[in-house]
């Protein structure tokens, strides 16, 4: 596994706090899960409906490559506060240089320029990692990640309405692009 050479820095929000982004391993798994979980009851960042747990995500790193697709994490201070994932858009050989991006921030560490950082890191190493493209799956209902997606470059490609069901209401999914 190579080693990810991002430099320590600090955060603009929070200038005592060291940011490091690493490679997940699966030591991290735990913090990893408890994340996506909280993520999971909010009913706006993911499609899960249920809780996942260690033993159903086991294999999670092993289905991400450190030099193509990468799982990172995010430290503040030994802490992971949040983490990345760059996987393949489509099976078709013809979308291999288009990537689904997924960030989680853990609550404590909202509104501190985590997924943002997360997100640049992953444009900035775009190529690197011979990705071209750059596509984020966003309910229409989660603002937050619209706007930060937008901040960064990424236009709205497209919108798929009414394509989820969380707990009885019917969901629209945005497609936020982005070359790279």
């Amino acid at each position: 596994m190579r080693a990810l050479t991002v430099e320590p820095r600090r955060s603009q929000t929070a200038a005592t706090e060291e940011m490091k982004i690493r490679n997940a391993v699966e030591a991290d798994l735990p913090a990893i899960i408890k994340i996506y979980n909280a993520a999971v009851t909010t009913r706006i960042a993911t499609a899960q409906l249920e809780p996942v747990t260690l033993e159903e995500r086991r294999n999670w790193l092993k289905e991400h490559s450190p030099d193509r697709h990468p799982f990172w994490v995010l430290e503040i201070d030994g802490r992971i506060a949040g983490w990345l994932t760059l996987k393949p858009f489509l099976p078709r050989c013809a979308y291999r240089g288009t990537a689904e991006v997924s960030v989680y921030v853990d609550e404590d560490f909202r509104r501190r320029g985590i997924a943002r950082r997360l997100l640049g890191e992953s444009i900035a190493r775009a190529s690197t990692l011979e990705i071209n493209a750059m596509v984020g799956l966003i309910f229409t209902h989660n603002e937050p990640s619209l706007k930060l997606f937008e901040q960064l470059g990424f236009k709205k490609w497209g919108l798929l309405p009414r394509v989820a069901r969380l707990d009885d209401v019917e969901r629209d999914l945005t497609i936020m692009g982005r070359p790279v």
